[in-house]
């Protein structure tokens, strides 16, 4: 059994019934671009490996495991959060496959090595918002969400270099910051290949991004059919529904 700390909680992780997550909500709580960018990503399926950047209390890693027997590295700043991930891998018997490293994902190239990664998803902070207008908000809740440590650059420049050729580079964003995206993936080399927009509901200006590139791609993007989270009605949508709570 492994301990909690404050207000910390142990839920189920939605339609994955074999796995369980040890969340907070003033430290760490997975929210819907998590799981999406998950359900999103291209995986090896039999091996490989796969690193997740800005891992947070490893959710995209253990979403991942249950489509993927390949070795997934986890990569969080944090050291509250990275705690949580550590228990969260002991939670649920996954020491095996799932590992998590305590550090910035800008050494990550020199710390793993450029190019051993088949897969690298990031679900990165938001926004580049300076410091007196984040020094009132709960400190880990801040360097989740905002650019206080790395830029999207910073992001895109470590995915790119700890990508192999060939392999795929897969991130969720607000939908703002996909020029952004897109021109530095091309700068380091990561051809954007798939791209879907995530509406709140039919009607709504999207508010989501998910993009995936391969690195040393040719140019062929497409643009997937559009992902409603709810109906008119408030209802989760057909899709939203079957990605969190399966059939």
């Amino acid at each position: 059994m492994v301990e909690l700390h404050g207000d910390e909680r142990i839920d189920y992780l939605l339609a994955e019934e074999n796995l369980r997550i040890i969340q907070s909500n003033s430290v760490f709580a997975f929210s819907l671009d998590a799981v999406l960018l998950a359900k999103f990503t291209y995986v090896p399926i039999k091996r490989g490996n796969i690193l997740d950047l800005c891992t947070g209390n490893g959710v995209i890693p253990f979403f991942l495991s249950n489509r993927s027997r390949a070795s997934i590295t986890g990569v969080e700043l944090q050291e509250r959060l990275y705690d949580m991930a550590l228990r969260n891998t002991k939670l649920n018997d996954l020491e095996d496959q799932i590992q998590f490293i305590h550090g910035d994902l800008k050494e990550m190239p020199k710390t793993l090595g450029n190019g051993k990664f088949d897969l690298v998803t990031c679900n990165p902070p938001y926004f580049p918002t300076p410091k007196e207008d984040y020094k009132n908000e709960n400190e880990h809740l801040a360097i989740a969400r905002h650019e206080i440590y790395c830029t999207l650059e910073d992001v895109v420049w470590s995915c790119s270099r700890l990508t192999k050729s060939g392999g795929k580079v897969s991130m969720v964003h607000r939908p703002g910051r996909l020029p952004d995206l897109i021109t530095l993936f091309r700068k380091y080399q990561v051809e954007p290949k798939r791209i879907q927009l995530v509406y709140p509901k039919p009607g709504k200006e999207a508010n989501m991004v998910l993009i995936e590139g391969t690195r040393d791609g040719k140019p062929d993007l497409k643009v997937l059919p559009p992902l409603y989270i709810y109906q008119e009605n408030g209802l989760y949508s057909d899709e939203m529904r079957h990605l969190l709570y399966g059939n």
